[in-house]
């Protein structure tokens, strides 16, 4: 009798194929250089921002003080560390997050999650039923993808410079009819990932006025979760201050998601969720118990020294220098791209650059993509088998862009490439490499 492979759940079964991004930075990293090839799609922060120094010293203060940061290197509870949900609190109250008051907070709680943002996203998935999820266009593949393979139906609506196009969305609800009761939750991501486009406060205000509408409608609480992990990377002093969701949501359907990867160091794993008390935050608390508490409670002790001294100086900091890349980037782009970009997004926060080209395909399939992978089997283009020319990674929008949405054609002319991990002289050689990828793409 030939005994069958492991039986895998629906679930298991989607997640033994790899999404397209998965495959795609695992093939390059594969056989990647250091220091020749240059890696523009991984959303790595610059490492110049990590306060390694004060990252050692907090350490070392929080195990000096163990009155006040109990037992640090034992497990903690499921729903955070007090120290660090109280220095959260402060830190949007004293700096007035998003014009956020005591009094928002004093109805909402704080979850950390158990390793960063995208565990209390992926705990999402697992406390709601599966049904429709809206989200924009281009959407967080990394997020929808997960989304997808749990059951869910992501309908993605498509963005304009102001974030998801309001409009756009009362027609697909409207198109939606009895379907609209089996929407689950809303999914935003403030400072969009991959175009960095700013959600304006204007839109987000529409946004909760609809869901608060439709959760009338239905008869249940819609939750909005509003992604907020490049919020504190608005480095453009021309962007209106943006404003918390929280001060305008009544119903108590609004979630924000926070991070201090972006401002601090993704190593530390430090992601939280705020919300209104009740059996739904009770759930994902329960549900980070399940799988190990929350972040281990010395990275969280460690942040909430952070919060407590300096965290401001450590931002201005951080956004100093992400706006002189930013700058510097995009003249790089006008100079050896020009024509060839027909829309060029972001800059103004976060660490990424969102590209259209006018008549050139980006997929991975694409003469532009095998030219900066060396994959066209032309040696006077690769370099020879040995030693190859230098390479370059970034993300088509193929991946982007939903496969049942509105921007499926134009998806394959775009791209993301991040300005934040890789130094300026690497960036500007890899733009210069697009430029000849772009020229062999079209002779």
């Amino acid at each position: 009798m030939k005994i069958r492979d492991v039986l895998l759940s629906e679930y298991g079964r989607t997640s033994s194929i790899p999404s397209p991004v998965n495959r795609l930075m695992t093939d390059f990293a594969v056989g990647f250089r250091d220091g020749r090839d240059i890696n523009l799609g991984v959303g790595y922060v610059n490492e110049q921002t990590i306060p390694n120094q004060q990252i050692q010293l907090a350490c070392e203060r929080v195990l000096a003080h163990p009155k006040k940061y109990r037992a640090s290197l034992n497990y903690g509870g499921a729903q955070g560390s007090p120290n660090l949900i109280e220095s959260l609190r402060r830190f949007h109250i004293e700096n007035r997050i998003g014009g956020i008051t005591e009094q928002i907070l004093n109805s909402r709680d704080i979850v950390i999650g158990a390793n960063g943002a995208t565990s209390l996203l992926e705990s999402i998935t697992h406390v709601l039923p599966t049904g429709i999820v809206l989200t924009a266009d281009p959407m967080y593949y990394i997020y929808c993808n997960d989304l997808e393979r749990k059951g869910f139906s992501v309908v993605a609506i498509p963005e304009d410079n102001q974030g998801l196009d309001t409009g756009f969305l009362k027609a697909k609800l409207a198109a939606l009819d009895t379907e609209r009761s089996t929407i689950r939750f809303f999914y935003v991501v403030t400072v969009n990932n991959p175009t960095c486009t700013i959600l304006s406060n204007n839109r987000k205000r529409e946004l909760v006025d609809i869901v608060t509408r439709l959760s009338s409608e239905v008869g249940r609480k819609i939750p909005l979760f509003f992604d907020n992990a490049y919020r504190d990377l608005v480095h453009d002093s021309s962007v209106e201050p943006l404003e918390s969701a929280l001060c305008y949501d009544e119903l108590g359907i609004v979630y924000e998601v926070g991070t201090l990867s972006k401002i601090l160091a993704p190593g530390l794993r430090i992601g939280y969720l705020i919300g209104s008390k009740g059996p739904f935050l009770d759930s994902i608390i329960q549900r980070t118990s399940d799988i190990g508490f929350s972040a281990p409670l010395i990275n969280q002790e460690i942040a909430s020294y952070l919060l407590d001294n300096g965290i401001e100086a450590q931002i201005e900091k951080v956004n100093n220098g992400y706006q002189q890349k930013a700058k510097q980037v995009k003249t790089w782009i006008a100079e050896l791209l020009g024509d060839n970009v027909q829309e060029c997004r972001g800059g103004s926060a976060g660490f990424y650059y969102y590209l259209t080209l006018a008549n050139v395909a980006t997929g991975s399939t694409s003469d532009f993509f095998k030219f900066l992978t060396r994959t066209t089997g032309q040696e006077d283009v690769d370099g020879p088998s040995d030693f190859q020319y230098p390479k370059v990674i970034y993300i088509p929008g193929e991946h982007c862009v939903h496969p049942s949405g509105e921007m499926v054609e134009v998806g394959k002319r775009q791209f993301r490439i991040s300005y934040g991990f890789e130094e300026p002289p690497q960036i500007h050689t890899a733009l210069k490499l697009m430029k000849s990828a772009i020229a062999y793409s079209l002779q």
